[in-house]
């Protein structure tokens, strides 16, 4: 709850500044996790995200559900997923906010190396993250992709002896945003 305020907050202050700097909605996500262990591999995919982005400020709150994960090897391993360990009745979304660490302007068409600084909220668990990103500047919108590891452990999701061997601890997510002038709001 604390983090769907603070984002609620933060798209409020976007707000608030008026026309300072045009602000970019989330247009398309793309998120995929792969869990790669021994006995299994699981793939799910997410394209329900939604978010803003300040390219002046070089801020950017986004909010992805949970329960919107798709393309599990089961229906069985896909309702696991959401009840036993993600806990969507408590934990419904997942959110990255923060800010770009580079002085980029991200108003000029280009490609960038950056890094993204924020609090990346899973299973209700904040974490203070750098996420290594690529952004492709165009004059209808920008474009964010990056890759990362996240531990399971570290957002309190624990993975029962008896399926170690089919969820890895370790998941490794990919994130592929476009966002564009409008006025979609997480």
């Amino acid at each position: 709850m604390r983090t769907l305020l603070a984002l609620l907050g933060f798209t409020a202050g976007l707000l608030a500044r008026g026309q300072e700097a045009p602000r970019l909605s989330l247009e398309r996500s793309s998120i995929t996790f792969v869990s790669d262990a021994p006995l299994e591999r699981i793939e799910a995919a997410n394209t329900a995200a939604v978010g803003l982005l300040d390219p002046g400020q070089r801020t950017f709150a986004v909010r992805i559900p949970v329960r919107s994960f798709t393309g599990f090897n089961s229906p069985l391993q896909r309702e696991h997923f959401l009840e036993n360990y993600m806990e969507v009745d408590l934990h419904a979304n997942a959110t990255f906010q923060g800010r770009i660490i580079e002085a980029v302007d991200l108003t000029m068409p280009g490609t960038y190396s950056v890094r993204a600084k924020g609090t990346f909220t899973v299973h209700g668990v904040e974490r203070e993250r750098i996420l290594p990103c690529q952004v492709v500047v165009a004059a209808d919108g920008v474009r964010v992709t990056s890759t990362f590891d996240v531990v399971l452990a570290d957002h309190a999701i624990r993975v029962p002896r008896v399926v170690q061997q089919k969820l890895a601890g370790t998941v490794q997510v990919k994130v592929d945003l476009l966002f564009h002038r409008g006025d979609k709001r997480p």
